[in-house]
């Protein structure tokens, strides 16, 4: 797959085929495209937790708010649920969080899971007191971004957007998801 189909590829794959199980060696794999992408200042301040186990995914899933725009839909069902989390953890013992680090990691992973066979999707909106309780993680391990693996069960369109003010994503009737974006030539400039 050349870089123009993987950066076309790398969408917000919210339903998954949750029984196509993604190894833990698969997510060591991501996290280490993670662990070798840049730091700012060559911190490297982020930890991943890895869940690949069913028991352990049903016990993520709750504290996770899906698809902002799609108000009708309180995330995957059963059956199409991630087969596998990544949740970017930052140790404020090192530094406090540099959010491009997070951001620079997360698409590491993404691109990797992608050339993988595999989508996923970066989840902001956690209840990260409960998640923390849950895992038991430490108080120093600020919780980023949860993002969520699997094999992709949906269909994701890009399309021009026709109304510069309407970033909404939606479903069609068949349940295809359209992402609107700007045009290039809206977003680039060579002079003022």
């Amino acid at each position: 797959m050349n870089f123009d189909e993987l950066v076309r590829k790398n969408r917000s794959y919210r339903r998954f085929y949750q029984q196509e199980t993604v190894s833990l060696k698969t997510l060591y794999e991501l996290a280490d495209y993670a662990r070798l992408s840049a730091s700012s200042g060559n911190i490297q301040g982020l930890k991943m937790f890895l869940s690949a186990e069913p028991v352990l995914n049903e016990q993520i899933f709750p504290h996770l708010s899906w698809a902002y725009y799609l108000k009708d839909w309180n995330g995957p069902g059963e059956g199409e649920r991630p087969a596998a989390y990544i949740i970017l953890l930052w140790d404020t013992h090192i530094k406090e969080p540099i959010d491009t680090d997070t951001g620079i990691a997360a698409q590491s992973i993404l691109f990797g899971a992608v050339s993988k066979g595999l989508g996923g999707c970066l989840i902001g909106s956690v209840d990260r007191v409960g998640l923390r309780k849950t895992l038991g993680i430490p108080k120093n391990l600020r919780i980023q971004l949860v993002i969520a693996l699997g094999k992709p069960k949906e269909q994701v369109v890009l399309e021009e957007m026709s109304d510069a003010m309407n970033v909404k994503y939606w479903r069609d009737d068949s349940g295809i998801h359209h992402v609107p974006k700007r045009k290039l030539e809206d977003i680039v400039f060579t002079r003022f």
